[in-house]
């Protein structure tokens, strides 16, 4: 590990809002304090919707903190600081330019001639694995090649710090592994141009095989909950006790309290309209309860192992675990995922029979639809239209979780046959229910 110096960002007290759709403000980050030295690797670690992105942006001169202080060597970050570059989890190339070309903008933005910018450049693309496809365009190359490019125009700059957003989450899983091997491998033998790697993941694995010190973020709003170092030395062995001891630590921290998010507390104890609802196929949870049941599980499985088995990411697994908690159908608890009583009969009975108990636990345990489904039995016409709803959820949330949350109550009800959805007219109601599910 490199020997760790002088601080290169202070984040002290940083809060972040944005407006929701009642023009109240959402909390997004709260008081987060975080300071990134030369030498290390740091990841940010949440659930989606943490706030981890967003603070990003705020360090990257992309977004201004709404309260609370940013600094880079010392001074306020008033726009893009020098010495910061970044690297997006889209490839976000120019499809018109060719791979030299699309390095080399970097150095044309900071008036480098084109003598050395091309040097630098042909250095850069040599150093992340693209020497010979200096002359082809971004439709030329696959997915992890577009990637790299990337890298390689994030480091021709030479940056004190690099940031990277769930730089690897939109690569299959081989090419994935293949380029986060690399950039450890560049990294422990000195060669990355940079002094420090501050990086957003939601893959815990990911966070122990790359990062010197680790993040913890609780969401709603987004908070440091904990600090994790990775006292093991590069190159990481998956199979090491210590490195799954250490995952198996981690999903037992961020499953200590997986309680659906709600944006306010008026969402839980007031009307419940308020809980937020990550979008999962009823389908995907049947068959995630059927695994479950079935051997070698028996009802009670171990996180790490059930999302390795199934090929999922721990934000995905936790979203799957979570919904089925909140449906009463599961139980989610220091990395467990435990089969309720309600669950072990559900996966046990036949589809109009599941359909009947799916349906129960949502009017029981879901606020938001058991008034949509009061609301359609008492107007004449059994209807009623989806901005009736969405306008009331975005008095708790953000619009964008508004509509993800209608979305689900959509696949959900549809399914359990407690009302119909007209796509086109966006309306809900009672008028053959079953239809679409």
């Amino acid at each position: 590990m490199r020997e760790q110096s002088s601080a290169l960002v202070d984040i002290d007290a940083v809060c972040r809002s944005f407006p929701k759709g009642s023009g109240e403000e959402l909390l997004v980050l709260d008081k987060v304090d975080l300071t990134i030295r030369s030498g290390e690797i740091v990841g940010l670690l949440g659930r989606s919707g943490s706030g981890k992105s967003t603070l990003l942006r705020i360090i990257a001169g992309l977004v201004t903190p709404s309260a609370g202080q940013a600094t880079c060597r010392g001074e306020t970050i008033i726009g893009p600081p020098k010495g910061v570059a970044m690297v997006f989890q889209s490839f976000a190339l120019f499809p018109w330019l060719t791979v030299l070309q699309n390095v080399e903008l970097g150095l044309e933005a900071l008036g480098i001639d084109t003598a050395e910018r091309r040097t630098r450049a042909l250095a850069a693309i040599d150093l992340i694995g693209l020497d010979g496809f200096e002359s082809a365009f971004p439709k030329e190359l696959s997915g992890g090649m577009r990637q790299r490019v990337g890298f390689a125009r994030a480091l021709v700059v030479h940056p004190d710090l690099l940031l990277m957003d769930e730089p690897f989450s939109a690569l299959d899983v081989l090419t994935a592994e293949t380029l986060r091997t690399d950039l450890v491998d560049l990294w422990i033998e000195g060669r990355l141009p940079i002094k420090s790697v501050l990086m957003v993941t939601h893959n815990i694995e990911e966070a122990v095989l790359m990062c010197d010190r680790i993040l913890v973020f609780s969401s709603n709003p987004g908070r440091v909950s904990a600090e994790i170092k990775v006292e093991m030395a590069h190159p990481r062995n998956r199979l090491d006790p210590h490195f799954r001891q250490l995952v198996d630590s981690i999903y037992a921290r961020m499953t200590q309290r997986a309680e659906p998010r709600t944006a306010t507390a008026e969402g839980i104890h007031g009307s419940g309209v308020g809980m937020t609802l990550n979008h999962v196929s009823s389908n995907v949870l049947s068959g995630l309860i059927e695994t479950l049941a079935g051997p070698p599980y028996q009802g009670h499985a171990d996180l790490p192992v059930l999302a390795s088995q199934l090929q999922l990411e721990a934000d995905q697994i936790l979203h799957l675990g979570e919904s089925l908690q909140l449906l009463r159908f599961a139980q989610l608890s220091e990395g467990d995922l435990m089969l309720t009583e309600a669950g072990k009969r559900f996966a046990h009975l036949e589809t109009d029979a599941r359909k009947r108990l799916f349906a129960e636990h949502l009017l029981a345990y879901v606020p938001v639809m058991g008034l949509i489904r009061r609301v359609l039995d008492e107007r004449p016409s059994h209807t009623a239209p989806a901005a009736r709803f969405r306008n009331e959820l975005e008095d708790y949330m953000s619009e964008d979780y508004a509509d993800e949350t209608l979305k689900t109550v959509v696949s959900w009800g549809r399914y359990g046959e407690l009302f119909a959805y007209d796509e086109k007219s966006e309306t809900f109601s009672l008028e053959n229910p079953g239809e679409g599910a």
